[in-house]
């Protein structure tokens, strides 16, 4: 192993890396309450589908403005074939 001259690293430049802190950490407190309150949610939500029938039934839905708009979008997207990285 190079010692830390040969690499062009100085006892001062180590030394002075600043001390870990709190930020430094990562905490998976929020991931937890967020996994214990979705497997508190059923799997289906009745009121979730009833909108969906719903939705599916009229037949003005989507409306020709957001149809127009999702096909905007998709046209002047960038085609990911194109991509040469």
């Amino acid at each position: 192993m190079p010692s830390t001259a040969a690499i062009g690293l100085s006892q001062t430049n180590l030394a002075s890396r600043p001390a870990f802190s709190a930020s430094d950490s990562l905490s998976t407190a929020s991931a937890q309450l967020l996994r214990a309150k979705l497997s508190s949610e059923p799997e289906i939500r009745p009121d979730v589908v009833a909108r969906g029938r719903a939705l599916a039934a009229d037949p003005s839905y989507p409306s020709a403005t957001i149809i127009g708009a999702v096909a905007s979008k998709i046209v002047l997207s960038s085609d990911p074939s194109d991509d040469l990285s």
